[in-house]
């Protein structure tokens, strides 16, 4: 950490406040950089007639107030917006369509990261209804206008003539949309809005200015949920991979800053820093971006963050290490409360400016003292250059450095080679003894210097303590998993051995108690705190892959091989969930048996905990991982409280996908509808779990239900062996519960030519039963090859002629006549869309690639095309709550 010698930042900027505060708004207003030309002989003016300090308080507030205004978000200030809202299916779910007003922007914004769109930013040009030639002639004209500025004229009085908010029919910058949407959602929505934007390689907001408020919130919460994996060198021998949430890891981390005005672009540069190719990746919004050049309003003071991680490839790694950037959006003079916490946690500060005077002299002096290096990247202007060196000679005895740490970059200046520099800059000191914080750390230090911290709530502070408890205690009390024959048996001893009085002991009660809290936040918190809590505690040393690049591509699409040995299944949330129905199943038992009273019950109430679980958003199991089981009890009593909840509003249309391991199921759910279905070979899932999807009271007419129930199954067996073992016969009652259950399917395919054995067996059972299931087939290209559209001899060769393992589990069933093909059956339609090619997941090597955007939009036509069939009736029909219990008693 810095050095006590430090701490006179915050004096020497206070005084810079007090004395020129109006001049350094002015000029973060302004976003000097960001407008066209060059104009470097500006001056400032001595600052005689600038605005009075209390006057700035005022314009900061309506400004705010009016972009949430403007984007129709000042509703959310009270009640905030949450995950729940922001999920909804509506009419807009139907339709791709560019925003019309400024009040759409939010919305656009948040479908397309729900879908992980990699033109999610690019949604804040609006569409306006009015046509161009109907617009007022003086807007035309004030585009022709050119203003030129006097540099004798002091321009502080009246800054704000020239940086007017946003209307209707010019754009919004997408930083502004950015912080206005974090500040009108909840801790949970802001979580998922930057999972998403991780998952679409955007630069993160560490930081959240709030200009109303007066306050900066470092959203260590937000990030916590961010899992990434990258290529760990071990010190001795070989490396692996490492999964671990972006907070926790101590790395280098290295700052950009802008001091006044400087010509060169820090985004930009930061951008080329991370791109190891020729082609840049646009990690840091820019102003050479699609809206890029519109003033930003509420969002200086924004401090940004992006990660390298290394793939362990020599070609693709820039770093031999995971490395930190941080972004500070505006002018240092304006926001030296944020730039004092950089130089506390950075590595090294690069300050990239065209000019240092003696107010800029007086503020970077008092770093005096400090462990951070610091670099200049300068552009000087024509005739100040004298006045920049003396000063500058000046400064870098005072902070200790030499003429090495300063780099002059102007328009002539070979852009790859400087890049190359900076690089080998950024590693030299990486290699070198200097500061490592993790995000955690870096939380520390804020709230020394007052910043708040969003993880330091009440609830969410109550709920991480419950969870310690529950983690902390031994997780061998966790004793009714497993074979479902010695069940039965086990639990009663369990209940006929505890005292009625009491209820279940240990970790189980400690975990049944967090549910119970009477706040619904803190039940969310504390459902959070215990994934992560778990994933911790259930850690994997890193492993050597047969090719890192390969399984790195792996763990977020869920692509594993499926003839890899499993692993030990980590312990999760559904463990506990699944000792509740266990216990619940039993006594259900002994009641119905005569052997306990009603009024003896402890656990009647497991089911109705369960179902706040389920509208929270989190995966209920419905078949057991380990034994293939359906408990049906504790199922029908879900469903039971499912409907005694939904009342009215209880027409459900049940969704389902189907498939071999590796196949991209639970991301295709998670990227169609927003949930949250474990990904990967560890968290995979096992059995079945179930989300439900609410459809707003708007469009349910229409759409013909109130709800999708969403429902995602373990990998099926495939190969030779799928047919043989007594697994596959569980299988394939797993696949026809799944499948007659549903109201559509979803069937991924690892071939185009193999159907997986376990869902045609399905099939056939359910053809006999009289049972018409609506199906998709999905094939995802998992080795990026360029693939067709899907063509009509696709559905045909796949439909008759079947792949080697498709025809030994047809010739297999001893009632069918003679050999069949897939369409034999009488609910296949070759003419109908029923088979989707999807492109790779990945544009790029992992873990810097990011979501191809051909895979987005296709997930996108595939969920239209679904919400099209249930809305037109080509789908079986809604069922209630009432009916799909009959179902599953049936099934």
């Amino acid at each position: 950490m810095a050095s006590s010698g430090h701490s006179d930042v915050g004096e020497v900027a206070r005084e810079v406040k007090a004395s020129e505060r109006g001049t350094a708004m002015a000029i973060a207003d302004l976003e000097w950089r960001e407008m066209e030309g060059d104009d470097c002989e500006f001056h400032y003016g001595d600052g005689t007639n600038e605005a009075q300090d209390s006057d700035f308080p005022t314009v900061e507030r309506s400004r705010l107030q009016d972009m949430l205004s403007l984007l129709g978000l000042e509703t959310y200030q009270v009640q905030k917006l949450s995950l729940q809202d922001a999920l909804q299916i509506s009419s807009d779910s139907v339709r791709n369509w560019a925003p019309q007003a400024p009040r759409d922007l939010p919305w656009t914004f948040l479908r397309k990261l729900q879908a992980l769109n990699a033109e999610a930013r690019n949604s804040t040009t609006v569409v306006p209804d009015t046509p161009p030639d109907a617009r007022p002639v003086e807007k035309e004209s004030q585009v022709e206008e050119i203003v030129y500025w006097d540099t004798a004229e002091d321009i502080s009085a009246d800054i704000y003539s020239f940086s007017e908010l946003p209307t209707p029919d010019t754009p919004v910058n997408p930083l502004d949309l950015l912080c206005a949407l974090l500040l009108s959602s909840d801790s949970f929505l802001q979580q998922e809005i930057v999972l998403k934007m991780s998952l679409c390689q955007f630069a993160l907001p560490l930081i959240l200015p709030d200009s109303e408020n007066h306050g900066h919130t470092f959203l260590l919460w937000a990030l916590r949920g961010v899992m990434r994996t990258w290529w760990a060198q071990a010190p001795r021998g070989v490396g692996g991979l490492r999964e671990d949430s972006v907070v926790l890891p101590r790395a280098p981390t290295f700052a950009f800053v802008r001091m006044e005005v400087s010509s060169n672009s820090k985004s930009q540069l930061l951008n080329a820093l991370l791109s190891p190719g020729h082609k840049q990746r646009d990690c840091f919004w820019h102003r050479d971006l699609s809206v890029g050049t519109s003033p930003r309003e509420i969002a200086d003071g924004l401090v940004e963050i992006s990660w390298f991680l290394p793939s362990g490839r020599e070609d693709l790694d820039l770093f031999p290490e995971p490395v930190a950037f941080l972004n500070l959006r505006g002018d240092i003079g304006s926001h030296w409360l944020q730039f004092k916490l950089l130089t506390e946690v950075s590595s090294a500060v690069f300050i990239l400016t065209d000019n240092i005077s003696r107010k800029e002299y007086k503020l970077l002096s008092s770093m005096k003292g400090s462990a951070t290096k610091c670099y200049f990247i300068l552009s000087p202007c024509r005739g100040k250059r004298n006045t920049n060196l003396r000063l500058l000679g000046r400064l870098l005895p005072v902070l200790r450095v030499d003429h090495s740490h300063v780099l002059v970059k102007v328009s002539s200046t070979d852009s790859a080679r400087f890049v190359h520099r900076l690089r080998s800059i950024v590693a030299h000191v990486a290699r070198s003894p200097c500061r490592r914080l993790s995000l955690e750390d870096m939380a520390h230090a804020a709230r020394k210097l007052g910043l708040r911290v969003d993880e330091d709530g009440e609830e969410c502070q109550r709920a991480k303590g419950r969870m310690e408890r529950v983690t902390g205690a031994t997780m061998g009390v966790l004793r009714l998993q497993g074979d479902p024959g010695g069940t039965g048996a086990q639990v009663d001893r369990e209940l006929r051995q505890a005292p009625w009085a009491g209820g279940p002991a240990g970790v189980l009660q400690d975990f049944i108690t967090g549910l119970g809290s009477p706040s619904p936040g803190e039940k969310q918190y504390f459902l959070r705190w215990m994934e992560w809590g778990l994933a911790w505690a259930a850690q994997l040393r890193p492993r050597q892959p047969p090719e890192p690049a390969a399984a790195l591509r792996a763990k977020p699409g869920g692509a594993a091989d499926a003839s890899e040995p499993s692993r030990p299944e980590p312990l999760g949330l559904e463990h506990f969930l699944r000792e509740m129905g266990q216990l619940y199943e039993a006594e259900t038992c002994l009641v119905e048996a005569g052997k306990l009273s009603a009024g003896q019950r402890r656990f009647a109430h497991f089911p109705g905990l369960a179902l706040e679980l389920l509208l929270m958003g989190l995966p209920l199991e419905l078949v057991d991982g380990t034994t293939l089981s359906a408990p049906l009890r504790w199922v029908t009593g879900l469903l039971k409280e499912l409907h005694a909840y939904l009342g009215r509003r209880s027409r459900l249309v049940v969704l389902s996908a189907l498939g071999v391991p590796g196949t991209g199921k639970s991301t295709l759910l998670n990227t169609m509808f927003g949930l949250r279905f474990a990904t990967g070979r560890a968290r995979g899932p096992r059995g079945a779990f179930m989300q439900l999807v609410t459809v707003a009271e708007s469009f349910s007419q229409d759409l013909g239900c109130d709800h999708i129930l969403v429902i995602d199954s373990g990998g099926l067996i495939a190969g030779a062996l799928a047919t043989a073992g007594g697994r596959f016969e569980l299988e394939v009652s797993l696949a026809t519960l799944i499948m007659g259950l549903s109201n559509v399917t979803v069937v991924t395919l690892a071939d185009t030519r193999d159907i997986p054995p376990a869902v045609l067996q399905a099939f056939l059972r359910l053809e006999k039963a009289g049972h018409m299931p609506s199906y998709q087939f999905v094939h995802q290209n998992l080795h990026d090859v360029p693939v067709p559209g899907p063509k009509p001899r696709d559905r045909w060769w796949l439909l008759e002629q079947p792949g080697d393992v498709s025809r030994v589990t047809i010739q297999a069933d001893k009632q069918a006549d003679g050999l069949r093909t897939l369409a034999d059956f009488a609910f296949c339609d070759p003419e109908k869309l029923h088979i989707w090619h999807i492109p790779s997941l990945w544009h790029g090597v992992p873990p810097m690639a990011a979501v191809s955007l051909g895979y987005s939009e296709a997930i996108f036509e595939l969920k239209r095309c679904l919400l099209e069939n249930i809305r037109n009736g080509l789908s079986n029909p809604n069922r209630s709550v009432q009916q799909l219990i009959e179902l599953v008693r049936r099934l």
